[in-house]
């Protein structure tokens, strides 16, 4: 499940990637410059596909605290007394 600081990111990606994908539409649907029209889709869905899945040296202390807290709290083990 993606937390805030995910859905934030994604909204600032698709803040870029928007204009530019509707830009390629008209530019392919509308004008018939398809060359064009392709480039700037396909930047748009790289732009949040490479958000997605690239990892920033500004990710790396998040990514850290991530497993830290998972190593930290760990479930308690079920007794066979509370049974």
């Amino acid at each position: 499940m993606a937390g805030i600081i995910d859905t934030i990111k994604l909204a600032g990606t698709l803040v870029l990637a928007l204009p530019a994908a509707i830009a390629g539409l008209e530019l392919v649907l509308i004008r018939g410059q398809t060359t064009i029209g392709v480039a700037l889709v396909g930047l748009a869905i790289g732009l949040v596909v490479i958000q997605h899945w690239l990892t920033l040296p500004t990710d790396i202390p998040e990514l850290f605290a991530k497993r830290l807290v998972g190593v930290v709290t760990k479930e308690p083990e079920a007794d066979a007394e509370d049974e």
